[in-house]
């Protein structure tokens, strides 16, 4: 049986493009990005699955607190309704 957790390869050929790169200070200062968007957003599709808090998110994705912020700003810079609609055709053409 498939993990029903993870992104299959072919829902993630589908969404990895759309996904823009995490920004950077302007002076290059700051954390290093350490989790892969992939990852981050098995993370995002648990919480949203389950309806959980974002504290409650198992250790096997990155940390909630990483999960929230790209989400977060996904939201805000629209990159989630691109992420949806993109999700929604594809499953639409896939019939």
């Amino acid at each position: 049986m498939a993990n029903r957790k993870r992104l299959t390869d072919e829902q993630w050929a589908v969404l990895m493009p759309l996904i823009p790169p995490p920004a950077r200070r302007a002076d290059g200062r700051g954390r290093p990005i350490e989790h892969d968007d992939r990852a981050v957003m098995d993370g995002v599709l648990w919480i949203l699955r389950t309806g959980a808090a974002w504290s409650d998110l198992p250790s096997e994705f990155p940390s909630y607190a990483t999960c929230f912020r790209r989400f977060s700003g996904w939201v805000k810079d629209g990159t989630l309704a691109r992420l949806l609609e993109a999700l929604a055709q594809d499953l639409e053409t896939r019939g």
